[in-house]
This record gives structure tokens, C-alpha cells and sequence, in this order.
């Protein structure tokens, strides 16, 4: 009202228009903005008579306009996560590594195990962090797949019904006719899994979470009210709790990293943000309404695909043995990670070769007339990237495999964060058991990368 009132003052000042906005409820409920453009009408003797105006329904502008305010906000907030969560990663896998590697050397009545072994708990607890800030940032590698929303949500039932309790009932309907999408199995376990733990926070006595997937397809009118979605045809996976619901003020922030209603040590407020990030990147679009005291829904879409032939990946099965005498080349820049993963690879037989950076492992290469059987690479490093430099060995070894380790999605093997087909690579932050697990694989198989 007082910025009414001074817009009206500056305007009897000067050329006598103004213009206000304000919001107005309709009888059904329903929030309307509204812009009036007003202009103040004088007199023969030149005082105030009357205001003429004219009255404009802005609420698609508005309701835009916020979008986009939101979505720079979280997109500023997304690239200052993404880099803390890559500058980690390095520093993660040695400690990791390292403790590891300390674990394997005790045993379990030594009295510094326990202390170790908290060490441990604690890295792999940031490194879940940092696995959550690259997700909201759009920044995590994916390995995507042609599937079947309805095989997730099926294999996911029992665990889910364990995971919420027996007071709350687990209703899921499934469109047997379900499109297919492109999407990274794990991620679309983990949006349901966070999903799912909100929803039973949201009801402490109990209630019903309700899970759905639908074949749909969103129009242009739609589009154009939701700024971040092209028209076409979607799968759409719901869910819905009667529980607390959400206010509009924690509406506004649901999705911000770090955000929780939670109190302190229950919760890290990465739970939505890691959702929005694996949906967003995704190409996809999510979509959420609440009131308090009503049921919140979460409906997420994400691009339907035609299945393609030999869409669907399977497992590899695990190596008999981790152990080998195979020649590994190691290309890593940063000092102490090398020293690592080398001395890990060792424990395990293997022979090892060191190159701080490309131009080191070329005139290794050069020099090695006996086979190497594997290089395992940096991708961004000083004077060559990993692939660049696993293009040049091609023709000096041509035996050699390649296995490239990264934290981060700009980089030379990734596009718009999804790996390609041909590529071997292993995420940092890792365990050293599972990168030797991943190198025993990359070893076994009859082709290279």
C-alpha cells in the first residue's frame, strides 16, 4: 500500500501516469496478478479529479518471470557447488584410498582399527556429498540406457516397503502400455528412494504413498507456461503423500542444496536438490504441488524414446580374482593420487609404470618394448587430455586398454554429462577395491576402448 501511495505521489508530480501491480484472490480461491496502468485526470484549474486505468490479468508473465528467477538462482548456486564437489574429488580418493589401504593391514582386534575404520565411514560420508552436489549441478557422468520406468518401480517395491514401514501403504498403479526412456538406472533408484524418505517424514502417523507411471504428452500451451519444457512425448513418474504438505515460503526454496525444514542432524537438505539435478540433466522436467495440510505431489517427465536394438546393458559379472601381473601405465598429475592408485595396483601383483602427464607417458611408451596392458588415465591434465593421449599410444601399443578415471563432466569424454558408449571410466571419488575390480573387468574383456 505505501508503494502505492508513493507511486501516486511522484506521479501528481510529474507527467501523471503510473503503474501498480498487486494480487487479488478470486472467490474460488485462485491467486490473479493484476497491472494497472493509471493516469491521474486534473481539472480546468489543474487539481486532481479522478485516476483513469486500465486493468491487465499478468499472471503468466509473473508466474514466468519467477521461474526464471529461480532457475538463474539455482544455476548460480549449481556451478559453485559443481566446482567445490570436483576440487574434492581428488582430495576424497586418497583419503579413502588410503585408509583403505591402512584397513587391509590390521586386523580387526588391532586397537587402531576402529579408529581407521571411522576415518573411512567419515570419507565415505563426504564423498555421498559430493556425489549429491555434482548431481544437483548437473555435473555427474551419466551411463545412460534404453528402460522401462515399470522394472525400477517393481524391483524397488520390497525395499520400499521396508524403508517406509508398515504404517504407511505402499500404493503404486502401473501403465502397462509405458513408453521407454533413456535414463541411468541408479539415478531414477535414487530420485524415487529420496522421494520416498521425504514422504515419510511427511507422515509421522502414518498414511499412504502413492506411486504411478502414465504415458503423456505435454502441449504448447504447457510449454509456454513452464519455461523449461519443449513439447512432445513424456513418461511421467508420480508421487503422492497425504501427509503434512508444504507451505508456499518452503515451496519457494524446495529444491536450493543445503535447504531443509528438518532439525539440525537429521537431514542434509541435498535430498530434492540431488532430484531436480538427475531430472534436469536428464532433459527432463519436475513439477510439485502442496498445501499445508494436503497431499503433496511430485510428478517428474522425462522423455519417451523408441527402444533401440541392444538397449538394454547387462551386468558384468564380477572378476573370480582381483589379482594380475598385467603392466599398468598410470597418468595422473596430481602427486599424492598417483603415488596411491600405484602402490594400491601393486598389493595387488600388478607391475606399475608412473607418468606425471602425457608427454611423460609417451616417452614411457617409447621406451617400453614389452606390452603394456592397460593405461589408466587422468582425462584433464597439463600439456594433453587422457583421450588425446590414448589416440597417440594407439599406434606404439596397440595391445594397450584404456580405463579413464574423472570427477567431473567438461571434459573430453562426456557430452552434456553422458558417457560415451565406447569409453571404460570409473567416477572419482572410488574405493581401491573397486577400481581394481573395474581394471580386472577392462583387462578381461576381448575388446578395448
Amino acid at each position: 500500500m505505501d508503494h502505492a501511495k508513493n507511486l501516486f505521489k511522484e506521479a501528481r508530480e510529474g507527467d501523471g501516469s503510473y503503474v501498480t501491480e498487486h494480487r487479488i484472490h478470486k472467490k474460488t480461491g485462485e491467486i490473479r496478478w493484476i497491472q494497472a496502468r493509471n493516469r491521474i485526470i486534473r481539472n480546468a484549474a489543474g487539481r486532481f479529479d479522478y485516476i483513469s486505468g486500465v486493468f491487465f490479468d499478468i499472471t503468466e508473465r509473473r508466474e514466468l518471470e519467477d521461474q526464471l528467477l529461480k532457475a538463474q538462482r539455482m544455476e548460480a548456486v549449481g556451478i559453485l557447488a559443481g566446482g567445490v564437489a570436483h576440487d574434492f574429488n581428488n582430495l576424497l580418493t586418497a583419503n579413502m584410498g588410503y585408509s583403505e589401504i591402512m584397513m587391509m593391514g590390521l586386523r580387526q582386534e588391532d586397537p587402531f582399527y576402529p579408529y581407521i575404520e571411522e576415518i573411512t565411514k567419515a570419507a565415505n560420508r563426504r564423498a555421498s556429498l559430493t556425489h549429491q552436489l555434482l548431481a544437483f549441478s548437473r555435473k555427474q557422468i551419466l551411463q545412460p540406457q534404453v528402460i522401462n520406468l515399470n522394472e525400477v518401480v517393481i524391483d524397488m517395491d520390497n525395499m520400499l516397503r521396508r524403508l517406509i514401514g508398515e504404517d504407511i501403504d505402499l500404493i503404486t498403479f502401473i501403465d502397462q502400455e509405458l513408453g521407454f526412456v533413456k535414463a541411468d538406472p541408479g539415478q531414477i533408484e535414487q530420485i524415487i528412494m529420496n522421494l520416498a524418505v521425504n514422504a515419510q517424514d511427511a507422515m509421522p502417523t502414518g498414511g499412504n504413498l502413492t506411486i504411478e507411471t502414465a504415458n503423456v504428452s505435454l502441449d504448447q500451451p504447457y510449454a509456454r507456461s513452464h519455461m523449461d519444457v519443449s513439447p512432445g512425448p513424456y513418461v511421467m513418474l508420480a508421487m503422492s503423500d497425504n501427509g503434512l504438505g508444504i507451505d508456499a515460503e518452503t515451496m519457494s526454496r524446495i529444491f536450493e542444496p543445503f535447504f531443509t525444514t528438518k532439525e539440525e542432524g537429521k537431514g542434509t537438505g541435498l535430498g530434492l536438490a540431488t532430484v531436480y539435478g538427475i531430472v534436469k540433466q536428464g532433459d527432463g522436467h519436475i513439477w510439485v504441488y502442496s498445501e499445508p495440510g494436503k497431499e503433496t505431489i511430485f510428478k517428474i517427465y522425462i522423455p519417451r524414446v523408441e527402444m533401440e536394438s541392444g538397449g538394454v546393458r547387462l551386468k558384468v559379472a564380477a572378476p573370480a580374482s582381483l589379482e594380475g601381473d598385467d603392466t599398468i601405465l598410470v597418468v595422473e598429475d596430481d602427486a599424492s593420487l598417483r603415488d596411491l592408485i600405484s602402490k594400491a595396483l601393486g598389493r595387488y601383483g600388478y607391475k606399475i609404470l608412473e607418468a606425471t602427464h602425457g608427454g611423460e607417458a609417451l616417452l614411457i611408451c617409447e621406451s617400453q618394448k614389452s606390452p603394456i596392458h592397460l593405461m589408466l588415465t587422468d582425462v584433464v591434465m597439463p600439456q594433453i587430455s587422457g583421450r588425446a593421449l590414448a589416440e597417440r599410444l594407439k599406434q606404439m601399443h596397440p595391445e594397450m586398454k584404456v580405463l579413464y578415471m574423472s570427477g567431473y563432466t567438461e571434459n573430453a569424454i562426456v557430452h552434456h554429462g553422458v558417457l560415451n558408449s565406447d569409453v571404460n571410466f570409473i567416477a572419482k571419488p572410488f574405493r581401491i577395491a573397486t577400481l581394481v575390480q573395474k581394471i580386472r573387468e577392462v583387462l578381461d574383456t576381448t575388446s578395448s576402448s
